[in-house]
């Protein structure tokens, strides 16, 4: 399997990271964020954009 689980890094300043979805299949750009798809279909969009990925850790961070 090559899912990823997507992250929402916190706000300038502050440490931490809350997981936005797990099984994540695809990260579609859109006008005012980004769409993320899990293999199971869920979808949820947030306002943001890709701040890295960890390939070999299959990690999504997302900046706000």
């Amino acid at each position: 399997m090559c899912e990823a689980n997507a992250y929402l890094l916190e706000k300038d300043g502050e440490p931490g990271e809350t997981l936005l979805m797990e099984a994540v299949d695809k990260v579609e750009p859109d006008e005012d964020g980004i769409r993320l798809v899990s293999i199971f279909g869920e979808q949820k969009f947030i306002k943001g954009h890709v701040h890295s990925l960890s390939l070999v850790d299959h990690k999504i961070y997302i900046k706000p």
